[in-house]
């Protein structure tokens, strides 16, 4: 007796509203700031939806005379480690730029990194401030 061969067809599954959203891609934002500036820009990045953040006491490496001539007297300073949504990045960096201008000592730098890869569902929720 031969083999019949039949081709089942499937209904389509259904899918949940949490496979229908594209997954968030993170960023590292690094912000070097006063270190006597660090709170007021920790408390400007959590506008973003910045759900973790890292400060790191540093010291600033430029000789004096160089510092003194930027505007950078002070040789204290504050590494703001971020994670931030890509899409929040852009906007978050041109309002640090502005505050960079803006800010009586408020002079600093900031860029970020794209961060490739996290271990675990619920560490990527958390750090992309998603639901649960």
């Amino acid at each position: 007796m031969p083999l019949k061969i039949t081709k089942e067809i499937m209904a389509p599954r259904r899918r949940s509203k949490e496979n229908d959203l594209a997954p968030h891609k993170l960023q590292l934002l690094f912000t070097v700031v006063d270190r006597r500036k660090a709170e007021f820009y920790t408390d400007i990045l959590q506008s973003f939806e910045v759900n973790m953040q890292i400060s790191l006491s540093a010291r600033g490496t430029a000789k004096t005379e160089m510092l003194e001539l930027l505007g950078l007297a002070e040789s204290d300073k504050c590494v703001i480690v971020s994670i931030i949504k890509e899409e929040r990045a852009k906007e978050a960096l041109a309002t640090l730029e502005e505050k960079f201008r803006t800010i009586k000592n408020g002079k600093g730098i900031a860029y970020t990194v794209p961060m490739t890869e996290t271990v675990g569902l619920a560490i990527y929720q958390f750090l992309a401030n998603l639901p649960k």
